[in-house]
């Protein structure tokens, strides 16, 4: 059933963010400085391609400067982002079949806000935060 929802995903709008996010990764490591929010960036990015079947979990050993970077990046991107994530969801939900994508969509807003101190595991792998 994950696979055929994550297909179902790629179709109907997870390819789009998916490039989304590889081209604020992209800009992200264009400077020295933002390379940490540009590696955050295709991290998420293989998420939002396969959602279906993993988890965000917290690092037990994420400090102040991963809530520094939180902060820093939902001023700069991670707000934005989110937008994108409810206007497809939106999108998405309008059909009886998107419900589930637009519950998906609506399930990556965290991370996309707050990336930094997260970790994407398997389903079958989640440890209690």
């Amino acid at each position: 059933m994950r696979t055929i929802l994550n297909i179902i995903w790629v179709v109907f709008g997870g390819f789009w963010l998916f490039l989304e996010y590889l081209f604020f990764g992209i800009i992200g490591c264009i400077f020295i400085v933002t390379i940490p929010a540009g590696l955050a960036c295709f991290k998420i990015a293989g998420h939002v391609l396969w959602p279906f079947g993993r988890d965000v979990v917290r690092k037990p050993n994420a400090g102040a400067g991963s809530a520094f970077a939180n902060v820093v990046w939902f001023i700069v991107a991670g707000l934005w982002l989110a937008i994108g994530h409810i206007l497809t969801a939106a999108a998405q939900a309008i059909t009886i079949v998107g419900i589930p994508l637009a519950l998906a969509n609506l399930k990556l807003i965290p991370v996309t806000c707050f990336p930094f101190g997260v970790e994407v595991v398997s389903s079958s792998n989640k440890q209690p935060w």
